[in-house]
């Protein structure tokens, strides 16, 4: 009897909430964004019937069969095979595509580990090395970055010798060519059993893996420390070497050859190329670096004294201690710097260098009509990438977040 009493107290003593269509909070959440998602849709809707409307009034046609139709014209660089006069406007959509990701790559790479280095030395307490290296990120983040591309296409590159004086920076080994054509790199060519040799380097980089997780778990447990640095090289050289040696040695070279005017074989890099892996490396490393300096900054100063105070070198301190702890604060603005470079270098238009704007969207365009699409795709094209650097570097970065315990 005493417990249906409370029962009934409680019952009588709780509010009876009332169900408001217009005032429920979730009900008001789905609605506006469902409201927001109909508004999008039917202005996308508009603008593409709009669109197709206006262009089928003055006899221009619509739609994507243009990508199957032969396209002309020759590219000046291209990573796939391709005859003019056969392929289609689908094929030079990928090769402009593939060299822009080509020419992204090199240039993210190279500004990244450049500009890692400069934000290291811009801290440094040497005052030479400290205010030379602030001199070149002042100067190189601050002047635009079309007016390097062009300053490193015409004042650097076209003044390069001539094919006859052609410079060889192999040291003697005409491996590396560079004149004012370009760069003329020799090809390598795989015989039948070099996949062994790949093989084994498979397998080097593995055991080097396994080599550093076994040094990690010992130095969680005991504190001691593995030197790997000579193991993991030895590694990594003697068992392809080997694999390479015992396998009859199946690699041969393409030389480049001065035949009459011009260089035959191996591999070529136009200047537009040069040009502007060199601009868009300068320019995004001074970038890249300013933020790693800040994400140093911005570890305490206690971290470092701690670990210098335990018997670390600077250098160790560095890689072990700060690096890992500023991560945190560098990816951020890094995801932006590497989206910011394969965006920026559609500025290659201004040298001639056959990315997707220049070949695709430039050529392509005057030839074939068909802007709307054709511009649609390469905005699409750039959406995708940026989206996927950032989607990847964002996996990246919540990985290496400090997690409070």
């Amino acid at each position: 009897m005493a417990k249906n009493a409370e029962t009934d107290i409680n019952k009588r003593a709780r509010p009876v909430e009332k169900f408001d269509f217009f005032q429920d909070q979730r009900v008001r959440s789905i609605f506006y964004q469902l409201l927001t998602l109909s508004i999008v849709c039917w202005l996308g809707w508009y603008l593409i019937s709009n669109t197709t409307e206006n262009l089928a009034a003055r006899g221009m046609s619509t739609g994507f069969g243009f990508l199957s139709s032969t396209a002309g014209f020759d590219a000046d660089f291209k990573l796939i095979e391709y005859i003019p006069g056969k392929g289609s406007y689908g094929d030079i959509f990928i090769i402009g595509a593939l060299n822009t990701l080509f020419i992204s790559f090199f240039a993210i790479v190279v500004s990244t580990l450049f500009g890692f280095l400069l934000g290291v030395l811009r801290l440094s307490n040497n005052w030479l090395v400290s205010k030379v290296t602030l001199a070149y990120i002042e100067i190189f983040r601050n002047i635009p970055l079309l007016i390097q591309i062009v300053f490193w296409y015409i004042g650097v590159f076209s003044l390069l010798p001539v094919v006859r004086k052609t410079i060889d920076i192999s040291f003697g080994s005409d491996m590396l060519l560079l004149n004012n054509r370009g760069l003329y790199l020799a090809t390598p060519i795989y015989g039948e059993l070099f996949w062994v040799t790949a093989v084994a380097f498979a397998a080097a980089v593995v055991g080097v893996l396994m080599m550093r997780y076994k040094a990690h778990r010992l130095q969680d447990k005991s504190g001691e420390q593995t030197p790997l640095m000579l193991r993991s090289l030895l590694l990594l050289i003697a068992l392809p070497g080997v694999a390479f040696a015992l396998t009859g040695a199946p690699l041969s070279w393409d030389m480049p050859v001065l035949e009459g005017f011009n260089f035959v074989g191996g591999t070529s890099l136009p200047p537009s190329f040069l040009a502007l892996v060199v601009a868009l490396s300068i320019y995004h490393s001074a970038q890249i670096a300013e933020s790693v300096r800040a994400g140093i900054l911005s570890v305490s100063r206690g971290q470092h004294d701690a670990a210098m105070a335990i018997g670390l070198k600077p250098g160790r301190v560095m890689a072990l201690v700060i690096i890992p702890q500023a991560m945190p604060a560098i990816v951020p603005p890094m995801i932006s710097q590497w989206m910011n470079t394969v965006k920026n270098s559609s500025l290659a238009i201004a040298i001639g260098y056959a990315d997707i704007v220049s070949l695709f969207m430039q050529t392509g365009l005057n030839q074939a009509g068909h802007a709307v699409e054709m511009v649609g795709m390469t905005m699409a094209f750039y959406m995708f990438i940026s989206l996927s650097i950032s989607w990847l570097l964002n996996i990246y970065n919540k990985r290496v977040q400090l997690v409070e315990r």
